[in-house]
């Protein structure tokens, strides 16, 4: 059982010494799109649930 976990290790770390890890200037890019990203959907939701509740208001009021 050790040694399966042992090797299970070493695999693990040779797989993650290949991968291409982003650039701090491209981690910084890429959060900033996610964070504009989601701020731009939310806004899109919460404009679209109060045209949405409005009309209903109106239809139904």
């Amino acid at each position: 059982m050790k040694e399966k976990i042992v090797d299970f290790v070493n695999g693990v770390t040779k797989e993650m010494k290949k991968v291409t890890w982003p650039t701090k200037d491209e981690l910084k890019e890429s959060t900033a799109m996610v964070l504009v990203s989601s701020i731009v959907i939310s806004l899109f939701i919460f404009v679209v649930d109060a045209v949405f509740t409005k009309f209903l208001e109106m239809l139904l009021g």
